[in-house]
């Protein structure tokens, strides 16, 4: 896992081997990055990572400039291999939080620029995640929120969705506000 680009691009991230995740490739990583450079201004963005596993998308968001980025996790070990390695390559926007993404999202008095989403991709509750994110009003004005899921899955047509990117087994949704 590397980060690619901004103040940390190129460095090489070595998570534990153990974590439970399935982290973002970095070549559709880089794709979708590659997407976001021209559709976000990264400086003083306020981000939600939500199911962040290794903090991949995390770690790149705050390298490229956001100024604020929430980290949700349910796994104790994810939480604190982002919380060490923020501190570690100091990138001190990173707050990293050990929580049930089904329950934060109901307890979450926050509004963000940009959000991403990549859960399990077996969660029963997988394409209800969008509609949830827009009926808590967490996705501010002009705001774009990402669903990663396999490509595989159906996603409910939601009037917000604008783009479907397909990379291999994983796809990413794309919602503007």
């Amino acid at each position: 896992m590397r980060i690619i680009g901004g103040t940390h691009g190129g460095l090489r991230l070595h998570p534990p081997t153990s974590l439970p995740v399935r982290p973002t490739t970095d070549l559709a990583k880089e794709a979708l990055f590659n997407i976001l450079q021209h559709q976000l201004d990264f400086t003083n963005l306020q981000a939600l990572d939500l199911f962040a596993g290794t903090g991949n998308i995390t770690f790149e968001l705050a390298s490229r400039g956001a100024v604020d980025v929430t980290a949700v996790d349910i796994h104790f070990k994810c939480i604190q291999y982002i919380a060490a390695t923020a501190k570690k390559i100091q990138l001190p926007g990173i707050k990293a939080i050990k929580a049930d993404v089904l329950r934060f999202l109901v307890k979450c008095e926050d509004t963000f620029d940009f959000i991403f989403i990549d859960p399990p991709y077996d969660l029963p509750q997988l394409p209800q995640l969008p509609q949830f994110v827009f009926e808590r009003n967490l996705l501010r004005e002009q705001g774009l929120l990402i669903l990663e899921h396999p490509s595989t899955r159906q996603i409910p047509a939601h009037p917000a969705l604008y783009d479907t990117r397909k990379y291999g087994y994983s796809s990413f949704s794309f919602y503007k506000h």
